[in-house]
């Protein structure tokens, strides 16, 4: 990456990075609420800023779309679950129609099958997690489109081990929100991973679309 773009862009992923470090160490520490709720927003905001800066097409928009619904959705979670989560579908709804605009042309069977256990088992485990949950049924449908977007990203045209592993990581860290509402709720084991299994995901999504619509435009691999 050339040395002007490296000082124009690569902040936006550094104080990214930063954001989302400095909440996982002060959740729930000296910060006060709305300092944190604000902090926990610039880490996935940030990466929104990062797309738009770094791409000017439309599908650079859509994952700044994607990424800032996140964003919002994380500030939302903080003050009303249901908020938060009409939020993320928001932002899934808006990745399925990236990562259709994407397809796959060379998808082996393996990757088909992967792709459709995502579908059917991301809601089938929320629903068997949550299931004396009064809000089992809407956390299942959530799960659907959140199975589907991943299913969606594992087969799209980009790099399968940065976004659709990213993807992955969303599913494993709602599932472990899933997990603490209902058999893990005493458990101190969600709250160490749910925060970096959807930062690191969304970050391999952000990268990953990006650095390939620059690839696909300049003809560069590049940094991301």
């Amino acid at each position: 990456m050339p040395r002007r773009a490296l000082a124009e862009h690569r902040p936006f992923l550094l104080l990214s990075i930063a954001a989302a470090i400095a909440y996982y160490l002060t959740a729930n520490g000296p910060l006060p609420g709305t300092a944190s709720m604000l902090v926990k927003g610039a880490g996935v905001g940030l990466l929104s800023v990062y797309a738009l800066r770094r791409h000017a097409g439309n599908d650079a928009k859509l994952l700044a779309l994607v990424m800032a619904l996140a964003a919002i959705g994380d500030v939302a979670m903080e003050i009303d679950y249901a908020v938060g989560g009409a939020a993320f579908f928001a932002s899934h709804c808006a990745a399925m129609a990236l990562y259709l605009r994407h397809r796959r042309s060379d998808m082996s069977s393996s990757q088909r099958l992967f792709a459709a256990a995502l579908l059917i088992f991301t809601p089938l485990i929320a629903w068997l997690l949550v299931a004396a949950n009064d809000d089992a049924l809407q956390i299942a449908i959530y799960a659907l489109v959140l199975g589907g977007m991943a299913g969606l990203a594992w087969t799209s045209s980009f790099p399968r081990y940065r976004v659709g592993m990213g993807a992955v990581l969303f599913v494993i860290s709602d599932l472990l929100i899933f997990a603490r509402m209902g058999i893990w709720a005493t458990s101190p084991v969600p709250g160490h991973l749910i925060w970096p299994t959807y930062y690191i995901g969304q970050f391999l999504i952000a990268t990953g679309v990006i650095q390939t619509l620059r690839s696909n435009s300049a003809g560069e691999l590049g940094e991301p």
